[in-house]
C-alpha cells in the first residue's frame, strides 16, 4: 500500500522543504501573481509566533513598479526580517525590491546583472489624460527615491545621479556595495 506521500510530486516537495526553511523564489516578470505569492508567503510566516529571517531569493529582469511597490511595503511592515539574495538578474523594479531587504541581509551574486533605471511608460491619448500621466510618472519617480533613500544611507541628489539617472545605469555587485544598495557579495 502506498503512502499519501508517495503520491507528492518532487516539486512540491522541493517547495515544501524551501518554504520549512524559511526560503521563497521571487523569479521572472514582476506582476501581480508574482508579488502575490511572495505577499502572502510574507503574511503567511508573519502569522507564526516565533521570529526567523526569511530568504527572499529573486531572479528577474523587472515589471510592474506598482506590484514591486505592493511588495515592498508588506516587506517593510513585516515582523520577521527579510533577507534578500540577488542571482542571475536583478533590473527595474527588482532592484527595488532588492534593495528594500533588511539592510546587513542583503547579497549579491558576483556575476549578477544589476540595472537600475527611470521609471518609463507608453500612455497615449487626449490631453488632461496625457497630463494626468505625467502626474503619476512624477509620483512613481518621487516614490523610486523614498524606497532608495530608506534603503540606502545615499540622499535624493546621489540617487538621481547614480542610480535613476537619464540613461540606464548597469552595475557590478562591487558598485552596489559600495552605493550601499546591497551589503555583500557570494
Amino acid at each position: 500500500m502506498k503512502k499519501d506521500d508517495d503520491f507528492t510530486s518532487v516539486s512540491e516537495k522541493i517547495q515544501n522543504s524551501l518554504l520549512k526553511n524559511n526560503i521563497h523564489f521571487l523569479f521572472g516578470e514582476i506582476d501581480e501573481n508574482t508579488t502575490a505569492e511572495a505577499i502572502k508567503w510574507i503574511i503567511y510566516e508573519n502569522f507564526s509566533s516565533t521570529e526567523k529571517e526569511l530568504q527572499l531569493i529573486i531572479n528577474s529582469d523587472g515589471g510592474s513598479l506598482q506590484d514591486a511597490f505592493a511588495l515592498i511595503e508588506v516587506m517593510k511592515k513585516s515582523k520577521n526580517p527579510i533577507s534578500t539574495i540577488g542571482i542571475g538578474s536583478v533590473c527595474s523594479s527588482a532592484f527595488l525590491i532588492f534593495a528594500a531587504g533588511q539592510k546587513g541581509k542583503r547579497h549579491i551574486g558576483k556575476t549578477t546583472s544589476i540595472l537600475s533605471h527611470q521609471f518609463s511608460n507608453d500612455h497615449s491619448g487626449k490631453y488632461h489624460d496625457l497630463k494626468a500621466s505625467i502626474r503619476e510618472n512624477e509620483l512613481v519617480n518621487k516614490r523610486m527615491i523614498a524606497v532608495l533613500e530608506e534603503c540606502t544611507d545615499l540622499d535624493a541628489k546621489t540617487i538621481k545621479s547614480k542610480l535613476l539617472s537619464p540613461t540606464d545605469v548597469w552595475l557590478t555587485a562591487d558598485e552596489l556595495v559600495e552605493l550601499g544598495v546591497a551589503d555583500n557579495i557570494f
